[in-house]
This record gives C-alpha cells, sequence and structure tokens, in this order.
C-alpha cells in the first residue's frame, strides 16, 4: 500500500511549481549611474618619508561615491602599487575613513544600522585590500584617517614610492 501511494506523492511533488526568486536592478534598468571619482590631490593624504624612519600619514580624502540611484553594493579598495611599496616600506598601515554626506558640504562618519559607530578599517601592504558595503541612495567620501610606515629609504633612482589606490564596486 505504502509502495502505491509513494509515486504519486513524488509525482506530485515534482510537478508543483516551487517559489522562484527574482532579482531586479533599478539602477541598471533606468540607467543610473553609481559614479566614483577620484578626490582633488589638494585633499590628498600627505605622508614624509625618509630612510629608516617611522613616520605618519595625515588625513586626507581618496574618493567620492555617489550611489544615489544604486542599492547597497559592495566596494574594494585597493593598493595598485605593493611591488613598489615593498621595496620601501617594512610596513605601511591605513586607516580608511567613511563618511556620508548630511547636507550640502556636511558629512558625517558612517555608523552602523543600530546607529553605533563602524568597525576600524585598516588597509596594510599585506592584504593590500579590503571590502567593505556602502548602502544605496547616499553620497560618500572615502579617506585615510590616519596611517604609519616604516620608511627603508630612497631607491637607486632617488624616489621613495607612494601608495596609490583604486576603489571597485560590485
Amino acid at each position: 500500500m505504502k509502495r502505491k501511494l509513494l509515486f504519486p506523492l513524488i509525482a506530485a511533488l515534482l510537478l508543483v511549481p516551487w517559489p522562484i526568486a527574482y532579482a531586479y536592478d533599478s539602477v541598471k534598468a533606468a540607467n543610473i549611474p553609481m559614479t566614483i571619482e577620484a578626490a582633488d590631490p589638494s585633499a590628498a593624504p600627505q605622508m614624509k618619508a625618509f630612510g629608516n624612519a617611522i613616520g605618519s600619514v595625515s588625513p586626507g580624502e581618496l574618493f567620492r561615491v555617489n550611489t544615489t540611484g544604486a542599492a547597497d553594493t559592495l566596494f574594494t579598495i585597493y593598493l595598485t602599487n605593493t611591488d613598489e611599496l615593498v621595496s620601501s616600506y617594512r610596513y605601511m598601515t591605513l586607516n580608511i575613513g567613511i563618511y556620508v554626506q548630511t547636507d550640502t558640504d556636511q558629512w558625517e562618519k558612517v555608523t552602523t544600522f543600530t546607529g553605533g559607530t563602524s568597525p576600524d578599517i585598516y588597509l596594510t601592504m599585506q592584504g593590500a585590500f579590503v571590502s567593505f558595503t556602502l548602502p544605496g541612495s547616499a553620497k560618500y567620501k572615502i579617506t585615510i584617517e590616519k596611517g604609519c610606515f616604516y620608511c627603508y629609504g630612497v631607491h637607486s633612482a632617488g624616489n621613495i614610492a607612494v601608495p596609490e589606490f583604486n576603489l571597485t564596486a560590485s
């Protein structure tokens, strides 16, 4: 008796439509681009490096991001010239800051969904990249809050490498 019921039960389960998840990207559908712009060079972080010395990085802006037409997005910031940095520095640690625009020319440090302070994000030569998610429908600026390094010295060409950055969204 159980065998006779088993076959119709399996057949019925296979014929029943299962729920299907659909995704719709309103940004692509509306052709509203998200923008990432490099900050003005005058606002960039500053560092003074010289041979066999520990130094610090002064705060500065790296990127401006406009997600006003986008959903929550995963961003990744990369150090693009680690091969050059390794020959000039023993270590480099950079504290990444993220600010959201609250009003024209008014910026506030991004907080967690519960209103608490967001965890510190550190970019180092070892990892060479960090990822973070930003909520959509806002404008952001990505900064270097502070940093430290140990510099070996100048290259044979007479210059010291400085970090170069790239920000991607996925």
